[in-house]
């Protein structure tokens, strides 16, 4: 356990009574409960009353932490229902009296939006991915909207691209995790080489380069484990391209089952296989346990650092993929280092105490923005 773990609540400071009310998807709760989790924990550790608006068959009984109200929503799943689930959710948060809505998923800015103006409450809005100008999927920025808090500094740029008249609100808080002390890569002479890889199973194109430079490895002699944490309408395909190449018994596909950290931290290589349009929470925790990266440069790509925080390669490009990660098996000194160097970058820019901290602060800021 890392000292920053222990020693999470003496970090923040609290000089006001705030009552954050956090508006979650399921995207949320699956793909992003470790930092649901941090987040929780640290309002806990600074005894503040949480409410916490979720899908309702969503679990999130392993993510709550301290005095949070659960509130489903909708209470009822019918299109013609929808007047009503409303209504009652306004109700369950007058009762409740948030100081600051907080919606950590874009796809719940809309509902946040007509809270916010109901109840004539601040709210901070999450944006975790890259928008485009011209898109049809356009957020719901309002005059409540104290905040829009991003992750990454390319998400920043973009956003303020995007949204001008909003630029002014934004503000970049890192997501924050725990950084083991220890480093996965290559720590186990005795144990099979394990590579992991996290990504949907919906286009057959994303892995074909992949699978031929695990082939040829393969063929030239090394010896290793691949798995891939993912489903999609593709699973079928994928499972008879891997049978034509003879990789059946090499490459093992599982479903996205929690705890995925416990996963991640048995693998001594990460590849994160496409460029991503959304900050990558599988890529941070699998640099926060100590796999060394292969990566590619693009979309959200700020944690990689060529031959830093981790080697480069070219989707498109069977060959560039084999020397990637030939590299790295071939120079197992240098894949330590980098994974090393990843965890030290998260040490010093993504502690789960400076991102509760700031968190708190724009919690605590929120109200005057309707009040300027």
């Amino acid at each position: 356990m890392s000292e920053e773990r222990e020693n999470l609540g003496s970090h923040v400071t609290v000089t006001k009574a705030i009552r954050p009310a956090l508006i979650v998807s399921e995207r949320t709760i699956f793909e992003y409960s470790i930092f649901l989790e941090h987040l929780l924990v640290g309002l806990a550790d600074e005894s503040i009353p949480t409410g916490l608006i979720c899908p309702p068959d969503c679990d999130v009984d392993s993510v709550i932490c301290g005095a949070v109200e659960v509130i489903r929503y909708p209470a009822i799943e019918l299109l013609l229902a929808e007047p009503y689930n409303r209504n009652k959710l306004v109700e369950q948060l007058v009762s409740f009296k948030p100081t600051v809505l907080h919606c950590l998923c874009e796809s719940k800015a809309s509902l946040t939006k007509r809270l916010a103006r109901r109840l004539d409450s601040p709210y901070i809005m999450a944006v975790n991915s890259l928008h485009r100008k011209l898109g049809w999927r356009r957020l719901a920025v309002s005059r409540h909207c104290a905040k829009i808090i991003v992750p990454t500094k390319s998400i920043a740029k973009n956003m303020a691209q995007t949204y001008r008249r909003a630029a002014s609100r934004i503000e970049q808080i890192n997501i924050g995790t725990f950084v083991e002390q220890d480093c996965m890569c290559f720590s186990d002479p005795s144990r099979l080489v394990s590579l992991v890889v996290a990504h949907p199973l919906d286009n057959l194109a994303d892995f074909e380069n992949l699978f031929g430079a695990v082939r040829l490895l393969k063929i030239h002699g090394y010896e290793f484990i691949l798995v891939i944490i993912g489903t999609g309408r593709k699973e079928r395909q994928l499972r008879k391209l891997l049978a034509a190449l003879g990789l059946s018994e090499t490459v093992t596909i599982v479903p996205r089952l929690k705890p995925w950290r416990s996963i991640l931290a048995a693998g001594d290589i990460f590849i994160q296989l496409q460029p991503a349009t959304a900050f990558n929470p599988f890529l941070l925790e699998a640099m926060s346990v100590g796999s060394a990266v292969a990566a590619c440069k693009g979309g959200v790509d700020d944690l990689i650092i060529e031959d830093r925080t981790a080697v480069l390669f070219d989707p498109n490009d069977e060959v560039s993929i084999r020397s990637s990660l030939q590299r790295l098996f071939d120079r197992k000194e240098f894949a330590k280092q980098i994974a090393r160097n990843a965890q030290q970058n998260l040490r010093e820019n993504h502690s789960v105490s400076k991102m509760i901290s700031a968190t708190l602060q724009a919690y605590h800021q929120a109200p005057q923005w309707l009040k300027s």
